[in-house]
């Protein structure tokens, strides 16, 4: 069961999130989770690295002197790797990083990285922030009243003006859609913090029973 709060952290009931009994760190859950953080981090990877290679580099082609009488070494192009300004040898070029997982391996590993939070007393789940007009510092003590200390996500089913800008300017904090997290974003906050009337959003995403 996890507790609900108001703004300033006092319970005012309880929700069930029905997720799976199995142990949320055993190997294979772990190698879900890794998994799932590596496609997430490879898909943001730019892979614009680039050195010129021999045909991309803008010399002539024209053989710089002739092949015998000078007494000096044979040389064809300056675009030749061996010389200053040359192409380089098995260069970076551009690439793309990303990869995908199956479906049911990614929510597997949102649902273990949920069930981590859990554990740890780290899902938040409160009534409402209570905030009539964007007001940064009003947002912050909230949060540090829910026990916020270092990070927290703040996961909304639909885009609220008022929360997302009194949140944005505020160091270690992300607001973001429901309806697509991550195990990344979820394990990489401290604190992860939803609305009660969201909840039921939540469970659909996560496929509870």
């Amino acid at each position: 069961m996890i507790k609900i709060v108001n703004n300033k952290n006092e319970e005012i009931g309880k929700v069930e999130l029905p997720l799976s009994d199995k142990d949320s760190r055993n190997e294979k859950a772990l190698k879900l989770i890794q998994q799932s953080v590596v496609s997430k981090l490879a898909g943001e990877r730019s892979g614009t690295a680039y050195a010129k290679p021999r045909g991309a580099v803008a010399y002539s082609t024209k053989k710089l002197y002739r092949q015998k009488g000078t007494g000096r070494a044979r040389a064809g192009s300056r675009r030749s790797p061996v010389r200053i300004g040359g192409g380089t040898i098995f260069g970076p070029l551009p690439r793309d990083y990303s990869f995908t997982i199956p479906k049911k391996m990614r929510k597997s590993a949102l649902r273990n990285a949920f069930k981590i939070k859990i554990e740890e007393e780290n899902l938040i789940v409160v009534d409402n922030f209570g905030l009539e007009e964007i007001k940064t510092r009003e947002m912050n003590a909230i949060l540090k009243r829910l026990g916020v200390n270092r990070s927290a996500l703040l996961l909304l089913a639909e885009r609220d003006e008022i929360v997302e800008k009194s949140a944005r300017n505020i160091s270690g904090v992300k607001v973001m859609n429901l309806k697509h997290p991550n195990a990344y974003d979820i394990l990489r906050y401290e604190k992860v913090i939803l609305l009660q009337k969201d909840v039921d959003l939540l469970k659909e995403v996560l496929n509870c029973s």
